[in-house]
């Protein structure tokens, strides 16, 4: 997320290659010059391309040769992180497309360098990127349609950090709960405009006491805010303030010809009657 007063990273450590191949790699790379510059990638997808793209951003680079270390503002940093990816692609995409494997990486790259207001990125795989805007001021890869919508009610420019984190952890166990390849521990990197340097960073286990509070939280106040909502009245002559399901007609098809023919009485004998049948009885 990209606010007014700062930036917030969160990312889980869950990769699989399936149900029973499941590994934990951490997500989230910081490059950290305190006083001059800090930048924060977060990846997602293929694990060998993603671990390939950080390997070229964190080898070392000849004098006056573009790095994210050296580049002038962010967005000539986020054309380096663009570059290696398309570096990546020119040695492996052929190889990977010989096995019918996708080349599948994304990025969101964030940060500040001294002089210019934090900003963040999303690098696509093909090497290309957008930027966060006052619109869109966050950005999610991965596995991100169960906990989008919590974002998107909540997050604005003007959200404060600590507001921003706690919806990141919110939006990421709604993830958790319905998606087996987001997996704990978490890394959470809360950055303040203007700081310079990492001054608020924290990885989460499942036994973390806030995480355990916010999932557990979370989840009982959903059920009541849902138990306080009225149920539906399907009465039409209900009265107009009550809450009514009514009206319209369902999309039928057709009825055959031969069965329209049918007398009213002359519909097919079901299965589970007789003309002899005897009343069940029950009990209980």
């Amino acid at each position: 997320m990209r606010l007014k007063a700062g930036l917030v990273f969160l990312s889980d450590s869950r990769t699989n290659a399936g149900v029973d191949h499941i590994s934990t790699f951490r997500k989230m790379t910081v490059f950290e010059h305190p006083g001059e510059r800090v930048m924060v990638l977060l990846s997602s997808g293929n694990l060998a391309i993603t671990q390939a793209v950080i390997h070229q951003l964190s080898s070392y680079h000849a004098a006056g040769e573009p790095s994210v270390w050296n580049a002038a503002n962010l967005f000539e940093a986020a054309r380096v992180v663009g570059g290696a990816v398309r570096e990546v692609h020119r040695a492996d995409a052929e190889t990977l497309s010989a096995f019918n494997l996708e080349f599948n990486a994304n990025f969101l790259f964030g940060g500040q360098v001294r002089g210019e207001t934090p900003r963040l990125f999303n690098v696509y795989s093909a090497g290309n990127f957008i930027e966060a805007t006052e619109e869109s001021p966050y950005f999610q890869i991965g596995e991100l349609k169960y906990g989008k919508p919590i974002l998107d009610r909540v997050v604005t420019m003007q959200t404060s950090l600590d507001a921003a984190a706690k919806c990141a952890l919110v939006s990421m166990d709604s993830t958790l709960r319905s998606n087996i390849s987001v997996g704990m521990p978490l890394d959470l990197l809360v950055y303040d405009a203007g700081a310079l340097r990492v001054n608020r960073f924290v990885q989460i286990d499942s036994d973390n006491v806030y995480w355990r509070m916010i999932s557990t939280t979370w989840g009982s106040r959903l059920r009541q805010v849902f138990s306080e909502i009225p149920n539906p009245t399907w009465d039409a002559a209900a009265p107009s303030d009550v809450h009514l399901l009514s009206g319209g007609t369902p999309p039928r098809a057709p009825l055959p010809a031969e069965i329209a023919a049918l007398p009213d009485d002359a519909g097919p004998e079901s299965p589970h009657t007789s003309t002899n049948a005897q009343p069940l009885k029950q009990a209980i």
